[in-house]
């Protein structure tokens, strides 16, 4: 009887001692996980009104969803009366060995992180960067993938991508060609320049606005240079390009106006 009495007094002990406390941490886990549910919402609303990534959400979603629930055991473990000092510096501790032992990919991420919110490119364009040209085919969390002219797919890192040299060639709808011509020093300049105007004007997709232009480049070694410019949207940048150079070969040559090529000398002996 004596030990029954014992035990119901040092069950009613512990319950007055610690019942307040573990009434506290439930409440403290319900009101949180409401809260923290209510701020994941939020947030939510909120990306998807500043137009972030949709990859971009859900990973950062998560992140906020995981560093709020980590927030909310501690306050659970404290209300406890657990020490949470030793608990929060050996988390410390064990982030800071992931974030040296993934210190290259960490770089990647925050690259990531950094494209998918400032926009520098996005899928679709014609870009050159990290000494890579090509289309932006896919923009994941740690890398960029590229497929070059050649159809070849290049994986660029994202933490290179933000800390490097972009070019984008698509951001403002309109591209330049970069097309040199060389004709012979007796060819007639401005009938030339009529000649290869005339390829420029007559190809559909060459842009009015900006005009394109031909204009004496260089005075070279065997021949007078044209810089021959088009404008092109950068979809059509390739066609521009190529037709440009077969069809001021073909008008050149209906016109009579030679272009040079190297002569073999011979020296008789």
């Amino acid at each position: 009887m004596e030990n029954a009495e014992k035990w119901i007094d040092k069950g009613i002990e512990f319950i007055t001692e610690y019942g307040p406390k573990v009434l506290g941490a439930i409440l403290i886990y319900i009101i949180g996980s409401w809260i923290i549910k209510r701020i994941v919402k939020l947030a939510k609303k909120v990306m998807s009104k500043s137009n972030y990534d949709e990859s971009l959400q859900r990973f950062l979603l998560n992140l906020i969803s995981w560093a709020l629930k980590i927030l909310l055991i501690l306050a659970v473990i404290g209300k406890l009366g657990v020490e949470t000092t030793s608990f929060a510096a050996i988390l410390a501790a064990a982030g800071l060995a992931v974030g040296l032992a993934l210190q290259g990919s960490l770089s990647n991420f925050a690259g990531g992180v950094l494209i998918m919110i400032f926009k520098p490119y996005k899928i679709g364009d014609l870009i050159e960067a990290q000494g890579v040209l090509g289309a932006v085919k896919e923009i994941e969390i740690f890398t960029t993938k590229l497929i070059t002219p050649e159809n070849k797919l290049a994986i660029v890192p994202n933490g290179a991508m933000a800390n490097g040299n972009i070019v984008n060639y698509t951001a403002e709808g309109k591209i330049r060609v970069d097309t040199v011509i060389g004709v012979a020093y007796e060819e007639d300049i401005k009938k030339t320049k009529e000649v290869l105007m005339n390829v420029l004007t007559s190809q559909e997709k060459v842009l009015k606005d900006p005009a394109p232009s031909v204009n004496v480049l260089e005075l070279a070694d065997s021949s007078v240079n044209f810089a021959v410019r088009p404008f092109c949207k950068p979809e059509d940048y390739w066609d521009v390009y190529f037709a440009t150079y077969e069809g001021c070969k073909l008008a050149l040559d209906e016109a009579g106006i030679e272009i040079p090529y190297p002569h073999e000398v011979q020296v008789e002996k």
